[in-house]
C-alpha cells in the first residue's frame, strides 16, 4: 500500500500502521517468546499482516501462520458450486487450528470484510454455509471463548469496506477515511498508543470491579422502544479491556474496545428491545430492528428492513432466540463520537451498549474451568451463532437490579452515574 503522508503533522500512514502492528502483538497478543501464532486476514489486508509477522518475530514468536482469504474466491463457490457443498467446511483446517491452540498457539483475526460481499447471493446457501462452518469450527471457537489461550482482533481498511461506510467519496479518499477512523479508534494518534492503552485498560478495570462488587441480579434497560430486563447468569463475573487467559498471558482480545461485559442467564430476559443502530449481518444491513422475549427467548422479531435474515439467524438453532453477552458502553466513547456507522461488529458493539443473541462466554463467571453442564445450570447459553447488536445510545437508561429487584441507577443518558 502507498504511503498517504502525514496525516497528524508528525506520523505518515507507514508509521501509523506499524503502530497498529506492534500494538496486536504487543498489548493485543502480548506473544510471549517461543509462541506460535496463528492468523487469519484477507488478501487485501496483506500488508499489514506481514507487519504483524515481522512484530511477532520481534517478540520472540517461534512461528507464524497465516491463512489467507479472498472476496474473489467466495463468491466463486457461491456461483459455481455444487448445491450440497453448502452443508460441509473443510473440518481438516479447523480441527488442526484446534490442535495449534491446545499446543498454545495464539491467534489474531485481522478483520476488514466487505460487508456486502454476499448481498446478492442465495440467502439459504449463505445461512447453510455460515452453519456448516459454525459447526466445523467450534472444537477451536470453544478454546477461544473460553480464553484458553491469547488472542486479539484488529481491523485493516479495504476499498470495499471503505465504500460502504464512506459511499460518497471517492474510493481513495474513502480508503485514507477508513484508515484514519481505524487508528483514531485504536488510539493509534496518541503520543504513546502503548501507554494509553495501559490507562484505558486501567479505567475498564475500574468499571468491572466495581460491578463484580455490586453483585446485581439483573439489568434493566429502558430507552425509546425498549423496557428490557436482562437476568444475569449465577456466578457470573464481569469482563472487558485486558483479561490472562488459562496459560497465563494477559491480553487485549479486542483492539479496539470500550466494553464491559457479561453473561446473562438463558431463561431470565423478558420484554421488548429496539435496536439503536443497523446491523450488517451477512451481507444484509437489517434496520429497527425490535424483538420481544418471554422466559429469556425470542417470541417475536420485526425488522423494517433484512427481515428474513434476521429470521433465518435467529432460527440458526434453539441457542440462536437466546442472550449470550450483555455489554455496558458509554455513549461518549471514541466510537460513538465519531459518528459512523462501520459495518464491523468489532467497531459498531463498541460505539454502544450491546446484547449478543446465541453463545456464551464461559470465561465470564466467578469459577472458571466450569463443565458445559455446570455452565447450563448456571444459565449460560449455548449456539452456534454469537450475533451483537446495539440498544444503547444517548437515551438509554441502565439500572442494576439486586435479588430482591431493588434497583439502583447505572447509566442515565448513555452515561455511567458517578
Amino acid at each position: 500500500m502507498n504511503d498517504h503522508g502525514p496525516t497528524d503533522g508528525a506520523l505518515t500512514f507507514e508509521a501509523r500502521l506499524d503502530r497498529l502492528a506492534e500494538l496486536a502483538v504487543r498489548v493485543g497478543l502480548n506473544l510471549a517468546p517461543g509462541q506460535e501464532l496463528v492468523m487469519t486476514a484477507s488478501v487485501e489486508a496483506i500488508d499489514l499482516a506481514r507487519r504483524i509477522t515481522e512484530q511477532a518475530y520481534k517478540a520472540g514468536a517461534s512461528q507464524v501462520t497465516t491463512l489467507f482469504s479472498d472476496d474473489r474466491a467466495t463468491l466463486a463457490r457461491y456461483r459455481l458450486a455444487r448445491d450440497e457443498s453448502f452443508d460441509v467446511a473443510p473440518a481438516w483446517l479447523f480441527d488442526g487450528m484446534a490442535t495449534a491452540f491446545r499446543n498454545g498457539a495464539a491467534r489474531l483475526a485481522i478483520v476488514g470484510d466487505d460487508p456486502s460481499l454476499l448481498a446478492a447471493e442465495d440467502p439459504d446457501k449463505v445461512a447453510r454455509a455460515n452453519r456448516a462452518r459454525s459447526a466445523a469450527y467450534r472444537p477451536a471457537l470453544e478454546l477461544i471463548s473460553a480464553t484458553v489461550i491469547n488472542w486479539t482482533l484488529v481491523a485493516a481498511a479495504t476499498p470495499a469496506w471503505a465504500a460502504a461506510v464512506f459511499p460518497k467519496e471517492e474510493p481513495a479518499v474513502a480508503l485514507a477515511k477508513l484508515w484514519d477512523a481505524i487508528f483514531a479508534a485504536s488510539r493509534i494518534d496518541t503520543p504513546d498508543p502503548i501507554a494509553a492503552w495501559a490507562g484505558h485498560n486501567a479505567a475498564l478495570m475500574t468499571r468491572r470491579k466495581m460491578l463484580n462488587e455490586r453483585r446485581y441480579a439483573a439489568l434493566r434497560f429502558r430507552g425509546p422502544g425498549t423496557d428490557l430486563l436482562v437476568g444475569l447468569a449465577d456466578g457470573h463475573a464481569w469482563m472487558g479491556g485486558a483479561s490472562t487467559a488459562k496459560n497465563g498471558i494477559t491480553g487485549n482480545p479486542n483492539i479496539p474496545t470500550e466494553e464491559v461485559f457479561t453473561t446473562p442467564h438463558a431463561a431470565r430476559t423478558e420484554g421488548v428491545v429496539t435496536a439503536t443502530k443497523p446491523l450488517s449481518y451477512q451481507g444484509t444491513l437489517i434496520r429497527d430492528i425490535r424483538v420481544r422475549f418471554e422466559a429469556g427467548r425470542i417470541v417475536e422479531a420485526n425488522a423494517s428492513s433484512g427481515a428474513a435474515v434476521l429470521e433465518r439467524m435467529i432460527g440458526t438453532d434453539e441457542g440462536a432466540r437466546r442472550l449470550g453477552e450483555v455489554a455496558l458502553v458509554p455513549n461518549s466513547n471514541p466510537i460513538s463520537r465519531s459518528g459512523l456507522l462501520f459495518l464491523n461488529t468489532l467497531f459498531d458493539e463498541n460505539a454502544a451498549s450491546h446484547i449478543a443473541l446465541g453463545q456464551a462466554y464461559s470465561k465470564c463467571f466467578v469459577d472458571q474451568d466450569l463443565s458445559e453442564p455446570d455452565l447450563a445450570a448456571r444459565g449460560a447459553n449455548r449456539s452456534l451463532i454469537h450475533v451483537d447488536w446495539m440498544i444503547g445510545s444517548a437515551e438509554t437508561e441502565v439500572d442494576g437490579l439486586d435479588a430482591e429487584g431493588r434497583a439502583e441507577p447505572l447509566m442515565r443518558g448513555g452515561e455511567w452515574v458517578g
